[in-house]
C-alpha cells in the first residue's frame, strides 16, 4: 500500500506565528511571570537537590519509530517537589489536609491580587504591624496577598537560603482574620528559617489556604486591580508542586 508523501514544513518560533490584521485590535490580556524558570541541577531549597532533566527519548532515536521524517522529543525529569517557584496545600504540612489532587481550583485561579512590598533593610520580620499597615483599609477577603520583599534578587547565590525574609505568626493570623484566600512571597520561605516549629505553614495551612514560595517580579504587579493564578497538577498523595504563577488582567 502506498504511503503519501507529505512535505515537511520548517519550524516555527511563537514569535514568528502571523499576527492578527493591524486593523483588527482584539483584547490582549496582560499577563506577568511571577515564576523562576526551573533547569537542570537548579538548587530551590537548601539541601534538597537540584533537578535532573534529560532525554527520555531523543529527536534522533525517535526516528524508527515514525514514517516521514517525523521526529519528537520526549524529556524526563527527576525532582523533588519543592523546585522553583510552587505552591503548598495543606497536605504539605498535615497528613489529613488537602493534597494537589483535591485543591479546588478557585482556591489558586483568578484570585483578586494583592501586593504589599517591604523594602529591603526594613527589617526580616513581616509582623501583624507591618503586614496591617501595608495593606490597610482595603479589603483582602478572597484575594491572594502577594508579599513583595526583593529577596528573589538572591535567587541562586548563597545568600538566598540565609536570613530571609518571612511573616510572622501574629501578621498569618491577620491573613485569616481578614479572609485572605492565598498568600504568596519571594522570599526562600514564608516562615523565619530558623523557626523550626514553621508557624507561618502550620497556621495557614491548617485554614486551607494556600502558600506560593519563591515568587518573582513581584516589583511589577499593581497593588490591586489584577488577578492571581498558580494552578498545580492533579497529582494525587503529594502537597507541593512547582507553579507557573502569574498575574492578568
Amino acid at each position: 500500500m502506498a504511503v503519501e508523501a507529505h512535505a515537511v514544513l520548517p519550524s516555527v518560533h511563537y514569535s514568528q506565528l502571523r499576527r492578527p490584521d493591524r486593523h483588527f485590535r482584539p483584547y490582549r490580556p496582560m499577563h506577568i511571570d511571577l515564576s523562576h524558570t526551573i533547569q537542570h541541577g537548579l538548587t530551590t531549597y537548601p539541601g534538597l537537590p537540584g533537578p535532573v532533566i534529560c532525554d527520555y527519548l531523543t529527536r534522533e532515536a525517535s526516528r524508527a519509530r515514525y514514517a516521514g521524517g517525523a521526529t519528537f522529543h520526549i524529556g524526563r525529569i527527576d525532582m523533588v517537589a519543592n523546585t522553583g517557584t510552587y505552591l503548598d496545600t495543606p497536605f504539605h504540612r498535615y497528613e489529613d489536609g488537602t493534597d494537589l489532587a483535591g485543591l479546588p481550583l478557585d482556591c489558586v485561579a483568578g484570585l483578586p491580587a494583592v501586593r504589599v512590598s517591604f523594602p529591603a533593610g526594613s527589617g526580616r520580620a513581616i509582623t501583624r504591624t507591618r503586614l496591617d499597615a501595608a495593606i490597610g483599609n482595603g479589603d483582602i477577603r478572597g484575594a491572594a496577598v502577594l508579599v513583595h520583599t526583593g529577596w528573589d534578587a538572591f535567587w541562586c547565590t548563597e545568600g538566598y537560603g540565609k536570613a530571609n525574609p518571612f511573616l510572622s505568626a501574629d501578621a498569618c493570623e491577620l491573613l485569616l482574620q481578614r479572609g485572605a484566600a492565598l498568600a504568596g512571597i519571594d522570599s526562600v520561605n514564608i516562615d523565619d528559617m530558623d523557626d523550626l516549629s514553621r508557624p507561618a505553614h502550620s497556621l495557614l495551612l491548617r485554614q486551607g489556604v494556600p502558600i506560593v514560595e519563591h515568587m518573582t517580579n513581584l516589583g511589577a504587579v499593581a497593588e490591586r486591580g489584577l488577578r492571581f493564578y498558580a494552578v498545580p497538577p492533579k497529582v494525587a498523595g503529594m502537597g507541593t508542586f512547582p507553579v507557573r504563577a502569574f498575574v492578568s488582567d
